[in-house]
């Protein structure tokens, strides 16, 4: 019941998780959506839709949710199958919660701009502002937070007032964790500067590049200025900067980066002079690598330094699908889904008796 009544955290960050493999079993996600779709919306109805974009973007909440469900409590696998759950459950509702889900994992991350797009023809929103949210949380964390985690899970949530929440999910290639990035508009005053409210890992990154804190406001200046010159110069003074000794705190390998295809993607910045890091980073064919040469250009050439600072409570309500820390129980999951479901029902109709004393139950738990 911690769900009903969390304080207003406004922590927004990332979150480390181990890989783990299998999936939600049917007659389990089947009640995930279900009760998913119970609990988002006595939140709208108690709480209002800013209150759950904003609980959805705290790392904390989100994974209790996700936990509550009854999904593993600590596996990559909890952040795909508790997104789509909550999709899914409100599928349908949209209009009468004023909250909306868009993409998932793989190719459903694809789609996401197209069906932000449908829902705001729909329904008379800013499309074109929401989908360059998505698309830019999607490149900050891909391309200016360098931090070894391979993108591979985006979900948008907003409501009929434009205020959105982004929760996405990176793989590593190693290490055999995945991490989590939660965004929430009404935190972000600059898409490149320290968007990421607070941080929430406890597992930090050793090789990093992040173009994004605010100590790299002068690297993001200089890779910007450097963008709108011609490519023969820029990589004239990489193959300049590979002559020279790197020092020990260089995350950044001078052996990952080809000047020739760095040529090929300066070509579409010399074209359009970007003004800025941000409109940099939006410009198509710029990438990673493309990020981490200028960077590296700009600290070892012309002096501006390289950031390689990480930006990075679990309720068992009804066991996990794996039997940690015990096995879900069907008959009691179900009872929760029929209490909140009531709940939402009153809720409806102006009554607040029964949320009032799951409140009280959450205060008592608490203590």
């Amino acid at each position: 019941m911690l769900l009903l009544e969390c304080d207003d955290v406004m922590r927004t960050g990332s979150t480390n998780l181990p890989l783990h493999g299998g999936s939600a079993p049917r007659w389990l996600f089947e009640r995930m959506v279900k009760l998913s779709r119970e609990i988002i919306s006595l939140m709208v109805y108690e709480l209002g839709a800013e209150a759950v974009l904003t609980r959805l973007s705290d790392p904390y909440w989100f994974q209790s949710l996700g936990c509550v469900l009854g999904f593993d409590w600590h596996s990559s696998g909890l952040t795909t199958t508790t997104c789509g759950a909550i999709k899914e459950g409100i599928k349908g509702l949209e209009s009468e919660l004023g909250i909306f889900a868009c993409g998932g994992k793989g190719a459903a991350s694809r789609k996401t701009p197209v069906e932000i797009a449908s829902y705001a023809d729909r329904y008379s929103l800013d499309g074109d502002r929401l989908v360059y949210a998505s698309r830019m949380s999607a490149k900050v964390d891909s391309a200016a937070v360098q931090d070894g985690y391979t993108l591979y899970h985006h979900m948008f949530f907003f409501d009929n007032e434009g205020r959105w929440a982004v929760v996405q999910q990176g793989m590593h290639d190693t290490n055999g964790w995945a991490r989590r990035y939660h965004w929430l508009s009404i935190k972000v005053e600059d898409f490149v500067c320290e968007p990421h409210a607070a941080i929430c890992s406890s597992h930090l990154g050793e090789s990093l590049l992040n173009m994004v804190a605010e100590e790299a406001d002068d690297s993001r200046k200089v890779s910007s200025s450097l963008a709108c010159e011609k490519p023969e110069i820029i990589v004239r003074d990489l193959k300049h900067a590979a002559e020279l000794s790197l020092p020990a705190r260089h995350a950044v390998m001078l052996s990952d980066i080809h000047p020739d295809r760095l040529y090929r993607a300066l070509l579409n910045t010399y074209e359009r002079c970007p003004k800025n890091f941000e409109e940099l980073l939006g410009t198509p064919g710029i990438g990673a690598k493309s990020i981490r040469s200028l960077a590296l250009i700009a600290d070892l050439v012309y002096g501006a330094p390289i950031c390689v600072r990480d930006p990075a409570l679990f309720s068992f309500a009804h066991g996990g699908k794996d039997g940690t820390p015990y096995p879900v129980d069907r008959k009691v999951y179900d009872k929760s889904i029929d209490v909140i479901r009531r709940a939402v029902e009153q809720a409806k109709l102006g009554s607040s008796e029964t949320t009032a004393a799951l409140q009280r139950l959450s205060r008592y738990y608490a203590l």
